[in-house]
C-alpha cells in the first residue's frame, strides 16, 4: 500500500525546466554533415595535455632536452587547439536553446574556460626557456591540466551520454 502511494507521487514530479520552449532542441547547430565540431575537435586537445604531462615526465627522468622541447610544443598546440574546441563549444552552448538550458552545460563550459586559462599560462611559462620551465612549475601546471582535462570531459560526457546533446536523435 505504501509502494502505491511513493509511486503514485513520483509521477506527480515535473522537472520546470523541460517545460521551457525548445528545452528539448539539442540537435548540434555547429556541425559539418550532421557531424558536431565541438566533439569532434576536443579530442586533439584533451590528447595533447597528457602528452605535455608525458613530456614533462620523460624530461624529469631522463634530462633530454628532447622532451623539454617536445613539452613546449605539445603546451602551446594543446592550447590553441583547445582555443578552436572552445569556440565551437561556446556557439553551442549560446545558440542551442535545449543546450544553454541545461545547468550541467554550464558547469562544463566553466571548467573548461579554466582549463583554457590553465593551458595557457603552462604554455607561456614555457615559451622563453622550456628547459628551465619544467621543473617545477611546468610538470605542476601539466599535472593539474590533467586533473581539469578528466573532470571537464567527465562533465562533456555527461552532456552526451545522459542528457544526449549534441547528437542526433535518431539513433
Amino acid at each position: 500500500m505504501a509502494t502505491e502511494k511513493i509511486e503514485s507521487k513520483r509521477d506527480d514530479l515535473v522537472d520546470p525546466i523541460s517545460e521551457r520552449p525548445g528545452f528539448s532542441k539539442t540537435t548540434s547547430r555547429i556541425a559539418v554533415f550532421g557531424h558536431p565540431i565541438h566533439a569532434m575537435s576536443v579530442a586533439f586537445p584533451v590528447a595533447l595535455t597528457f602528452c605535455t604531462f608525458g613530456a614533462d615526465g620523460l624530461y624529469w627522468w631522463t634530462g633530454d632536452i628532447f622532451w623539454a622541447r617536445a613539452a613546449v610544443w605539445a603546451a602551446g598546440t594543446g592550447f590553441l587547439l583547445g582555443m578552436a574546441a572552445g569556440v565551437s563549444g561556446t556557439a553551442e552552448l549560446l545558440l542551442v536553446s535545449g543546450i544553454r538550458a541545461r545547468a550541467p552545460a554550464w558547469t562544463h563550459f566553466i571548467i573548461a574556460v579554466t582549463l583554457l586559462g590553465i593551458l595557457g599560462i603552462n604554455w607561456g611559462h614555457r615559451l622563453y626557456g622550456y628547459e628551465e620551465a619544467v621543473l617545477p612549475y611546468g610538470i605542476l601546471l601539466s599535472g593539474l591540466s590533467v586533473l581539469m582535462v578528466m573532470f571537464t570531459g567527465w562533465h562533456g560526457g555527461k552532456l552526451v551520454f545522459d542528457y544526449r546533446l549534441g547528437t542526433s536523435k535518431s539513433n
